[in-house]
């Protein structure tokens, strides 16, 4: 008799995990999001100092990288949580507001894994699809809401949309929330964003004791491979909760101390955000060039629609083929798409020269 796993199990959506890494010869990884420049060596070297003391288990309460980012952001230290990366706290918020019963609001097509809190925690998902320049409907989000709504969540700039919202509508959809319902700003991709500066977000902690920013350092600090995020929160009772729910030591060693030596180089991270920015803006003009339709991207990858007379499914095949890998529209909500990655200037001329043969 095979095993009998929990219902929820077979509610769980599969996390749409990109394909062909294990090619072999020379792959344009643009599929994922990543910085295509390396870490900071400052922070190879820290990490390096870290290892040495792996018979340890890593601070549980991540006290030193809490202290500097409230001195970095200006929120106090017990309302700063830490996680495995961003989504480490995102599906811990699930699990600590949602249950049977429960509702929460997202838009979609966004983040992949926003499916997963309702799946696993039998509340009732309420999807809102973006408007026709592919951003979030605010005012359809609010007419969603009700009395059993427990959490609402905002990625901006979207993924995979890559289009964003002037905070001012941010704002003023915030101050429209019941309290009773927590807001998750998912700001994965914040500092990419030329609408608004990373700190301007930050005050709105001080008004809504039911807001959560939600950022990371696999973006802009290029630190996907060690996974780890945080979430800025109006309020300790959050931070409380999502800690409970998780096991400990959530955030290991080399993690924490790469984090608190990314956060001294300012300075370098703003010049490598400004070079993917430039890149961006010559990939966006390209592809358009090429005749494609593009959102207008705040983020460093650019959503693009290849057209109805163009088959997704072989266009993917023919890029992979090439060894350039992207991200089919198909799954991450929409088909006749692909989100491609800002890569570097050898990596995205590959990627034009590739698309340009098979269009």
């Amino acid at each position: 008799m095979p095993m009998e796993f929990a219902e929820k199990v077979r509610r769980i959506p599969v996390y749409p995990a990109a394909d062909g890494y294990a090619s072999e010869g020379p792959i344009a990884k643009l599929a994922s999001n990543e910085s295509p420049y390396p870490p900071i060596t400052a922070v190879i070297e820290a990490v390096t100092r870290a290892l040495g003391g792996l018979n340890r288990y890593p601070d549980p309460t991540n006290a030193a990288l809490r202290r500097r980012l409230s001195d970095v952001h200006g929120v106090p230290a017990n309302r700063i949580a830490i996680g495995n990366g961003s989504c480490d706290i995102l599906l811990a918020a699930g699990e600590a507001l949602l249950e049977p019963g429960a509702e929460l609001v997202y838009a979609w097509p966004s983040f992949s894994v926003y499916p997963h809190l309702a799946a696993a925690s039998g509340a009732r998902a309420i999807e809102v699809a973006v408007t026709e320049d592919h951003r979030h409907d605010l005012a359809r989000m609010r007419e969603e809401i009700t009395a059993a709504t427990r959490l609402v969540l905002v990625c901006n700039p979207n993924n995979p949309t890559s289009t964003a919202l002037p905070l001012s509508e941010i704002a003023e959809f915030i101050a429209s929330v019941p309290r009773h319902v927590a807001v998750i700003l998912d700001e994965a991709y914040v500092e990419f964003n030329v609408l608004q500066d990373p700190a301007d977000s930050v005050d709105l902690l001080a008004k809504h004791p039911n807001l959560v920013l939600l950022r990371t350092f696999s973006k802009v600090y290029g630190l996907c491979g060690l996974r780890v995020g945080y979430a800025l929160c109006g309020s300790e009772a959050f931070r409380t909760a999502v800690d409970q729910v998780r096991q400990p030591f959530f955030c290991n060693a080399a993690a924490q101390a790469a984090a608190l030596e990314a956060l001294n180089h300012g300075d370098e991270v703003t010049r490598r955000v400004e070079r993917n920015l430039a890149e961006r803006m010559a990939l966006e003009e390209s592809l358009r060039g090429l005749g494609l339709a593009t959102a207008e991207s705040q983020a460093n990858f650019v959503w693009l629609d290849l057209g109805e007379e163009r088959s997704e499914p072989d266009v993917m095949r023919g890029l992979a083929e090439r060894g350039i890998l992207v991200r089919a529209g198909g799954a991450l909500g929409r088909e006749g798409a692909l989100r491609v990655t800002v890569g570097t200037q050898a990596e995205n001329e590959r990627f034009l020269e590739a698309l340009a043969a098979l269009l």
